[in-house]
């Protein structure tokens, strides 16, 4: 463990937010737009993720490259040492078989090729790297529709996710039984319904989803009320989750004690993804 030199930088704050238009609004759960970053090297740090995120990055050569970004269970500390900017599209939950050909949990912890993927949106990778960022979208509202294929049981499942992700994000600390029963599933069902949809369990999704709030809201309010509003039994469990998630307490993160920067892992050295995967 050793100190930034220099401040890091939470790489969420440097995106820009887009709106979903209405038609992509099933599929995609967020837009965002990171401008062009030139001030390299510069040290960053992403926080867990609970969502699946395909990134279209462009250098500052208007050289581009396409990866998918599973969800991330811990955070991660990086410099990034080559200019360049990206767009954001995180995927609603319960999508990723639809959009991508395959199931979130072979996602998790995971940076991969969007082309590698079996899916509507990775046959069009090649497309999208050829556009401006300001034309993907209108692209994918014209491309997408007539490419996705959903059956009943699929949009069931979807809907279903989606309701146990507004119960676990709007009431932090449900229990996985209470959460089951509200919505008339064994908790078996609810457990592969999250690890096929969102690629974590119901429990480590609301792990993150609390430390998210403790990153959102600490800081400057007391802890034992911050540990309350975010759902942890007290101060002491709010400590253990966000150190095994963040790699620090949470004393240390807020006073910039972080774990020293790896270099970008946006530079070559992401996974190729098979087909022999995909069929796995």
């Amino acid at each position: 463990m050793t100190s930034m030199l220099a401040p890091a930088r939470n790489a969420d704050l440097l995106e820009s937010p887009l709106p979903v238009p209405e038609s992509l609004r099933p599929w995609f759960a967020e837009l965002g737009r990171i401008a062009m970053v030139t001030d390299t090297p510069q040290a960053l740090f992403h926080i867990p993720q609970v969502t699946t995120t395909i990134m279209l990055q462009t250098e500052i050569s208007g050289r581009g490259a396409a990866f998918v970004i599973g969800p991330q269970t811990r955070a991660s500390y990086w410099t990034a040492d080559r200019p360049g900017g990206c767009l954001r599209i995180r995927l609603a939950p319960g999508t990723t078989r639809q959009l991508l050909g395959i199931s979130t949990a072979d996602l998790a912890d995971r940076m991969v090729h969007l082309g590698d993927m079996p899916g509507a949106v990775g046959e069009l990778a090649d497309e999208l790297l050829t556009l401006p960022s300001d034309e993907v979208v209108p692209f994918l509202e014209a491309a997408l529709p007539q490419r996705i294929s959903e059956t009943s049981t699929q949009r069931a499942h979807r809907d279903l996710l989606r309701s146990a992700v507004e119960a676990i994000t709007g009431s932090a600390g449900t229990p996985v039984p209470d959460l089951a029963a509200d919505l008339a599933v064994s908790e078996r069902q609810l457990r592969n319904l999250f690890n096929t949809g969102i690629g974590l369990s119901p429990k480590h999704f609301g792990r993150i989803s609390r430390v998210r709030q403790v990153i959102a809201h600490g800081g400057s309010t007391p802890w034992a009320e911050v540990a309350s509003t975010a759902g942890f039994y007290d101060q002491s469990h709010l400590s253990a989750d966000f150190r095994s998630l963040m790699g620090v307490p949470p004393a240390m993160f807020f006073r910039g004690d972080l774990p020293a920067p790896a270099h970008c892992r946006n530079n070559p050295g992401r996974e190729r993804y098979s087909s022999e995967q995909a069929a796995a």
